[in-house]
């Protein structure tokens, strides 16, 4: 793995941190919460770096979605329905 791959990694690992941070500390992040749509969590997190050409907002989500996703696999974040907003597991 080369020196760009290496950091790239990283950032995604701390990505998926500050996101794991955030749902946490966030009311409806909790498992018991209502979830927070990705939108927000994108934005909330400082991850939107606001409209451009051909990379709107909503594009850039797109990239959060995988991250969500990632949380998910490891057992970390569900959606509360099949469209709807995440929020952590409760680990018991």
């Amino acid at each position: 793995m080369n020196h760009f791959e290496t950091r790239g990694r990283d950032i995604r690992s701390e990505a998926k941190r500050l996101v794991l941070d955030f749902l946490r500390s966030h009311p409806e992040g909790h498992p018991a919460g209502k979830g927070i749509r990705q939108a927000q969590i994108s934005k909330l997190c400082g991850l939107d770096w606001g409209d451009y050409l051909n990379a709107t907002s909503e594009q850039q989500q797109f990239w959060v979605v995988a991250l969500l996703r990632e949380l998910e696999a490891e057992g970390l974040v569900e959606r509360v329905t099949p469209g709807g907003p995440w929020r952590v597991v409760d680990v018991k």
